[in-house]
């Protein structure tokens, strides 16, 4: 994303000091002169040339002429100020850079008006042209740093024009912060020095909450840093999201990257889930809750070794649950022991199995709490197995399957591709002979495997 921005108010400095696209803020060439009169005349004539390509050459002819005479010294001001302003004009941002500087360099020689015109200038013509090479050399981006964060402090020096409104100031205030503060922060990202990015880029986001390039911005530093600031950062990306930034859909795709690479959960419609929650909170809120937070790959994976704390904090919900379900969705189970409870046949060789696992891991507090269920707690879809058809309410026995949904109250889990352990089926039953009891001893409990596994 590289948008031009569109500074807001800029246009205030040029009517409080009287400008019209031409140095006419400084005192006239003809107040003390020290210029001849062919100097004078040149000036004016390249001055008073609306072709901005024919002004350009007449400014060149004066530099050959008269660029070293020591009597024109004093015209070469106004000189640098028509240069910036004209290639500006054409787009030429590198040219426009190039003679904003050379008029900076002359210190004190330009009044303090033209010297904050000049900054800003200089810092327009960078964020219009950072997406140019040449402004991206650290030689570029560590000058654009330093003339941003000069004509910030140029311009905490600047009263308020006589013919300014107090809201024109505080128009041309905000706008003056708001693109000293972007070009900073691009200019340090630039630099790979994200943490001063980042802060250049809240000082931005203090003139203008609702700018959704500068919290985008704002929100690459932070994942950017290292270690990464990764709550904030994805916090920032779905402000600029919510806020209808410009390249929704391109922030959309990198938002879910990020998190995909530091999350790596096995269901990756959760990450879409996550992000929606994200979104639609920051359309609501400017900080980010407390509450707001992306479990990453290692909190995934030590609740995946936690087994004791499956059912427990899926059952639980909240934080706990939803930890826990990003670690396990998309896993596959094997010998998750459970209790038949009914058993509804499916066509094809498929058969759904409403089971009862219980949360105990005890052996003893599991089977009393298997014996006592009523309701089951999991569904099982299995395919391809036609002797699971054998399975009987209040079986005791053991399947692998890969858990694919969750729901929290009444509390459900759903695998899918389920194969019985043929150990724990009734043999096939013989013409006349009467069907055995069912087996009712709680299998032991299981680990998953790990993703990929």
């Amino acid at each position: 994303m590289n948008p031009v921005r569109k500074w807001a108010g800029l246009a205030c400095l040029a009517v409080a000091l009287g400008m019209n696209g031409a140095a006419t803020t400084w005192a006239t060439p003809q107040d003390k002169p020290t210029y001849s009169l062919a100097e004078f005349n040149a000036y004016n004539a390249e001055h008073g040339e609306k072709d901005p390509q024919a002004r350009i050459k007449l400014l060149d002819d004066f530099i050959t002429k008269y660029g070293t005479a020591p009597d024109a010294a004093s015209l070469i001001p106004f000189i640098y100020v028509d240069y910036y302003l004209t290639y500006n004009a054409l787009k030429n941002y590198p040219k426009t850079i190039e003679y904003v500087d050379k008029l900076l360099a002359l210190g004190d020689k330009v009044d303090l008006g033209n010297r904050v015109q000049a900054y800003i200038a200089r810092a327009q013509a960078y964020a219009a042209g950072s997406g140019d090479k040449a402004f991206q050399t650290p030689e570029a981006y560590t000058k654009a740093r330093e003339t941003a964060t000069q004509g910030l402090q140029t311009f905490s020096q600047f009263q308020k024009p006589a013919n300014m409104t107090d809201e024109q100031f505080a128009t041309l205030k905000k706008s003056v912060g708001i693109l000293m503060n972007d070009v900073a922060g691009i200019a340090a990202s630039g630099l790979k020095d994200y943490k001063a990015a980042a802060e250049s880029y809240k000082a931005e986001i203090s003139f203008d909450p609702n700018a959704p390039v500068a919290h985008f911005r704002l929100g690459v530093a932070y994942v950017q840093e290292m270690p990464p600031d990764a709550q904030n950062g994805y916090w920032e990306l779905a402000r600029s999201i919510a806020l209808k930034g410009p390249g929704e859909a391109q922030v959309r795709t990198y938002l879910r990257n990020q998190v995909l690479h530091y999350q790596q959960p096995s269901c990756e419609k959760l990450v879409d889930d996550q992000m929606n929650q994200m979104i639609t909170l920051a359309g609501t809120s400017a900080e980010r809750p407390s509450s707001m937070t992306i479990p990453s790959a290692e909190d995934l994976q030590k609740a995946r070794e936690d087994t004791s704390a499956f059912l427990p904090w899926l059952q639980e919900g909240g934080d706990h649950g939803k930890i826990m379900w990003l670690a396990t969705c998309g896993l596959e189970y094997p010998d998750v022991g459970v209790k038949v409870m009914d058993i509804a046949p499916g066509d094809n060789d498929s058969v759904t199995l409403k089971v009862y696992r219980p949360a105990a891991t005890d052996p003893d507090a599991a089977q009393k709490e298997m014996d006592a269920a009523t309701t089951p707690n999991m569904e099982i879809h299995v395919m391809g197995q036609p002797d699971a058809k054998r399975a009987q309410k209040d079986d005791a026995l053991r399947f692998t399957g890969t858990l694919t949904a969750y729901q929290q109250s009444p509390f459900l889990l759903t695998w899918d591709n389920a194969k019985i352990n043929p150990e724990d089926l009734q043999p096939a039953p013989t013409p006349g002979a009467k069907r055995p009891p069912a087996r009712t001893t709680a299998p032991k409990a299981a680990a998953p495997k790990k993703p990929g596994a």
